[in-house]
C-alpha cells in the first residue's frame, strides 16, 4: 500500500481507503454484521488508514461498527472521516422516500450536536475529518455550516475539515473553494471513468489552495467492475434501484462498453482495480474510498494502492 498526504494540510492517508456506506446495512440489500467486521478487519490488514462513513450511514451503525472492529484491535493509526447534515434524528418517513425519514439540515447547533454524537459513537474525543455529507447550495451559501466547521475545529472536536461535493454538482459548487478555503482541509468527491466533471473546475481549484482530494464512488456502485448487465435489477432495499434504474442503467453499460480496449491493456488485473488506479491518477487526487460488503472485495480493492499510476492521456474520452 502507498501513502500521500491528503493535500497539504491533512493527514497522511493510504490511497486506497475504504468506505463503509453498503455495511451500515442499510440502502445497500441484506448484509451481516460478522462479514463486514471481516471486511473492515482486511482492510486494516492490508495497509488502509482510511475509513469514511457517517452518521446517516445505517442511522449510526456504521460508525457504531468501526468503533467496534478499532477497539477490538487496540486502536490501530487509523483516520476516521465522518459526515454530518443528513438529519435523521428529527425526520418523518415523509422527508425522504428515497433514502428513509432524511432531511437536510446544516445549522450551526445541529451540525455541532451531530458531530458530538459520532464522538460518542465512534469512541474518540475528536474526529479527524469531518465533512458537510452533500449540502444543496442554498445551505452552502449560508454561513450555519462553515461556522460549525470552525467552531468544532476551536474546540478541538476535529482535526480537519472537509467537504462531501453533492453529485453532479461539482462544477456548479466550485466557486465555494474561493470563499472557504482556508477553512476546508479536503474535500470527498464524485470521480470515475464514466463521470468527469470535477476536472473542469473543481480539481484544479483544489490543486491551486492545496486542498486534499477523496474520491468516492470510483467504480460508480460496481458498474466499472463489470458486475451488471442491462438485465440487472435492485430490491426495494438497496439504492440502486433508482440510481442505476433499469434507463441509467443502459446508458452508463453503453458508454462503458467504449472503455473496454483501454481495460484490455491491464492484463491480470480487474475492471475495478483499472478503475481504482484511474481515480487516483489524476494529480488532485490523494486516495479512494471504493465501499465494499466483504473481505473478498476489499482484498481485490487495496492491490490497486499497490500498482503504480495510469497515465491520464492514455484513458480515452466516453
Amino acid at each position: 500500500m502507498r501513502y500521500k498526504q491528503l493535500g497539504k494540510r491533512g493527514p497522511i492517508v493510504s490511497i486506497v481507503g475504504l468506505g463503509t456506506w453498503a455495511i451500515g446495512g442499510r440502502d445497500w440489500g441484506k448484509t451481516d454484521d460478522e462479514v463486514s467486521r471481516r471486511a473492515i478487519n482486511e482492510a486494516l490488514d492490508r495497509g488502509v488508514t482510511l475509513l469514511d462513513t457517517a452518521d446517516v450511514y445505517g442511522f449510526g451503525h456504521s460508525e457504531e461498527l468501526i468503533a467496534e472492529v478499532l477497539d477490538g484491535r487496540g486502536r490501530p493509526d487509523v483516520i476516521i472521516a465522518t459526515k454530518a447534515g443528513n438529519d435523521f434524528y428529527n425526520a418523518t418517513s415523509t422527508d425522504d422516500k428515497g433514502y428513509g425519514a432524511i432531511k437536510q439540515n446544516y445549522d450551526r447547533d445541529y451540525l455541532i450536536s451531530a458531530a458530538e454524537k459520532s464522538l460518542k459513537r465512534l469512541h474518540v474525543d475528536a474526529i479527524d475529518i469531518l465533512q458537510l455529507h452533500s449540502p444543496d447550495l442554498p445551505w452552502l451559501e449560508r454561513d450555519d455550516p462553515w461556522d460549525a466547521l470552525s467552531t468544532l475545529k476551536k474546540q478541538g472536536k476535529i482535526r480537519h475539515a472537509g467537504w462531501s461535493v453533492q453529485s453532479f454538482k461539482e462544477t456548479e459548487q466550485a466557486h465555494l473553494l474561493d470563499r472557504h478555503h482556508s477553512l476546508l482541509d479536503c474535500l470527498q468527491v464524485r470521480y470515475n471513468l464514466l463521470e468527469r466533471e470535477a476536472e473542469k473546475v473543481l480539481f484544479p481549484k483544489a490543486m491551486q489552495y492545496g486542498i486534499g482530494v477523496i474520491v468516492r464512488i470510483p467504480i460508480l456502485f460496481g458498474l466499472l467492475a463489470g458486475k451488471f448487465t442491462k438485465d440487472s435489477r435492485f430490491g426495494d432495499d438497496d439504492h440502486r434501484r433508482f440510481n442505476l434504474s433499469p434507463d441509467k442503467l443502459k446508458a452508463y453499460l453503453e458508454r462503458a462498453e467504449r472503455l473496454r480496449p483501454f481495460f484490455r491493456q491491464y492484463q491480470g488485473q480487474s475492471m475495478a482495480q483499472v478503475s481504482l488506479r484511474f481515480c487516483i491518477s489524476h494529480p488532485a487526487c490523494q486516495t479512494v474510498i471504493p465501499g465494499a460488503k466483504s473481505p473478498e472485495q476489499v482484498a481485490e480493492n487495496c492491490t490497486a494502492g499497490d500498482m503504480d499510476p495510469i497515465a491520464m492521456e492514455t484513458v480515452p474520452e466516453v
